[in-house]
């Protein structure tokens, strides 16, 4: 049963006797042809690994359809904790176990991005900044490096830090299989002037949202700012920034509605909170496709959107604590912008995201026997009637449905503004009330 070009005849795969043997997969995950070795334990450094020379990943999704996969997880974490692959499930260590080994990963990683920096090497190779202002933020950057390099080699020097080892490296034949798709990540483009004039042709077809505060204003255009100036030419690592900061304000919306059930102050959020999980989990998913693709290989990228993924952590409570709907008006903003972006994107990129497979995260949550809470922040899908099951055969469909998600993200922080229409939200989207179901006798 083909499903596209990823779509593979059952009769070249191993038996499930085999699979079993040979590779530890996940649900619906089958290799193909080849002897899988383990990722490496969660403890190492994360870093590539030397694999053989074939492996193909084939996933079975809740049709029946057989779709290959992504061959490698190309993110700094890959093998420590993905969500369905490796330590998946695990129970976390203590918090001083958990800082320290990060730390020490960090800490390592950090300091090969000050001494070699190869992955800016090899990126700005290939992609020049052409603007003035992300020229001048290239330069400082590497001149940054350049001297925090030096410092670092003193203090290794003189013993105050230990000495720097190379970092593992893919195989030569692992490189070989898995060259041609990280060839083709590197070329996807995205045009920040493109994107502004695709936002201002949509407002001016359907006006701007209601007046927002300043407050709320600054905040949002100084991500925007942060994204277009930093992430020149790299789209994949600017959208890893932005979905790590997109889940950030629906934690802090869960956060106020647990604390004002828990002292009593208000007792009707459990359905509001039940919907905003369901957009933190849709955005988790979206942070992990992302990071699967190499979002969060460099050093500075995981600093950079770590620290501001707190920073608006906090921003966010304060916006809620005093005005909800200003809470809900700022991550409408935010949601929006994402749409565009990613339409933009897809109207650039498509026939080479045609030409990807996609991630094992993405196929196992949009095409999983299990949509985990997937209908519920399906805002516009449920006022229309229609159920809403997207494809995930290539990775042009990956974006389509991170689009589309975005696209509901907005609808239900529109709806979370209106009074009434929330509530219908809260009690099941337009179904009756739960008074309307009593009778007084």
């Amino acid at each position: 049963m083909l499903a596209s070009p990823f779509a593979l005849d059952s009769k070249a795969s191993l038996g499930r006797g085999a699979a079993r043997r040979y590779f530890r997969a996940p649900r619906g995950l089958l290799p193909v042809a080849a002897i899988v070795t383990p990722a490496v334990d969660s403890q190492d450094v994360p870093s590539p690994s030397p694999l053989p020379k074939k492996r193909n990943r084939i996933f079975t999704d809740k049709d029946g359809v057989r779709i290959q996969a992504m061959p490698v997880d190309y993110g700094f974490r890959a093998g420590a904790g993905r969500l369905y692959q490796d330590h998946y499930g695990e129970i976390p260590k203590s918090v001083w176990e958990l800082a320290s080994l990060n730390f020490k990963h960090e800490l390592d990683q950090m300091r090969h991005s000050f001494r070699h920096n190869p992955y800016y090497r090899e990126l700005y190779a290939r992609n020049p900044p052409k603007t003035l202002l992300a020229k001048l933020n290239c330069r400082v950057g590497q001149a940054m490096a350049n001297g925090l390099g030096k410092v670092d080699e003193l203090l290794e020097k003189v013993g105050l830090l230990p000495e720097l080892k190379p970092l593992p490296s893919w195989s030569p034949d692992a490189l070989a299989e898995f060259d041609e798709i990280k060839d083709k990540l590197s070329k996807l483009t995205i045009c920040n002037e493109a994107v502004a004039r695709r936002e201002a042709a949509r407002i001016a077809a359907d006006g701007d949202m209601e007046a927002t505060p300043m407050a709320v204003k600054l905040p949002f255009l100084a991500l925007c700012w942060v994204l277009d100036v930093v992430y020149d030419k790299r789209p994949i690592q600017k959208f890893w920034v932005l979905e790590t900061v997109a889940r950030i304000p629906y934690f802090a919306y869960i956060s106020i509605l647990h604390l004002y059930e828990s002292l009593g102050f208000w007792r009707a959020g459990a359905e509001l909170r039940k919907i905003h999980f369901a957009e933190e989990w849709n955005e988790l998913h979206h942070l992990q496709i992302m990071e699967s693709l190499g979002g969060d290989q460099a050093w500075f990228d995981r600093f950079l959107a770590e620290h501001a993924a707190v920073l608006y952590y906090w921003l966010l409570i304060a916006f809620y604590l005093v005005s909800p709907k200003v809470a809900y008006n700022f991550m409408q903003r935010v949601e929006h912008h994402a749409a565009d972006t990613y339409c933009e994107f897809l109207e650039s990129n498509r026939e080479l995201l045609a030409s990807i497979p996609p991630p094992v995260v993405a196929l196992n949550y949009y095409r999983n026997q299990d949509l985990y809470l997937f209908d519920s922040f399906q805002t516009s899908s449920k006022a229309s009637g229609v159920q809403r099951r997207p494809d995930c055969n290539t990775l042009l469909d990956v974006f389509i449905n991170v689009r589309d998600d975005e696209l509901e993200h907005v609808a239900t922080m529109f709806a979370m503004q209106n009074e009434e229409i929330a509530k219908q939200l809260a009690i099941g989207r337009g179904s009756p009330g739960p008074e309307d179901h009593l009778t007084m006798e």
